[in-house]
């Protein structure tokens, strides 16, 4: 039996989504930077640790400067898990984002919600943790689209939790 679950990237405008869809959609890594417009959809077949087959059907949606409200709600309709993303070179990119967590756990209350902090790459990652803690900010774990540090752990780990 092949399981299917939708999950959506949010986040700010160039905190890495597409990045982070694209190297483990595809496996690849572009410098060149492209804003999304609307939402780009693109499936991937895992196999789960148990022998199951899942498709992950991943949203990677436009970027928004405000807040996760600003998000379409078709977009968000349906899905089985959200991925927040924040860039842990901009502070404004985590600095707020309890808003948008809180909106999302209490509208979409089923829906798995992770928090990842991308671009790890660019800076110290002991760092980047002590900066995290002090301002309490929430994460789930720190990738770099680039190097693809974590990338393919994280999403397997999501996989595993939304298929149980």
């Amino acid at each position: 039996m092949k399981l299917s679950k939708k999950v959506v990237l949010l986040g700010h405008f160039g905190v890495g989504k597409t990045s982070l869809f694209k190297r483990f959609i595809d496996n690849e890594f572009s410098e060149e930077y492209k804003v999304t417009l609307g939402v780009q959809i693109k499936k991937k077949v895992i196999q789960l640790p148990d022998g199951r087959e899942l498709s992950m059907i991943i949203w990677d949606t436009e970027g928004h400067s405000k807040s996760v409200e600003d998000t379409r709600k078709s977009y968000l309709l349906g899905s089985h898990a959200f991925i927040y993303v924040f860039d842990v070179t901009r502070e404004d990119t985590y600095k707020h984002m309890d808003k948008d967590l809180e909106y999302l756990k209490n509208t979409y209350t089923n829906v798995t919600t992770k928090v990842i902090g991308n671009k790890l790459d660019l800076v110290s990652e002991k760092i980047i943790i002590k900066e995290l803690k002090e301002h309490n900010t929430p994460f789930d774990c720190l990738t770099s689209a680039k190097t693809n540090k974590n990338v393919q752990k994280f999403f397997l780990e999501l996989a595993e939790e939304i298929t149980k």
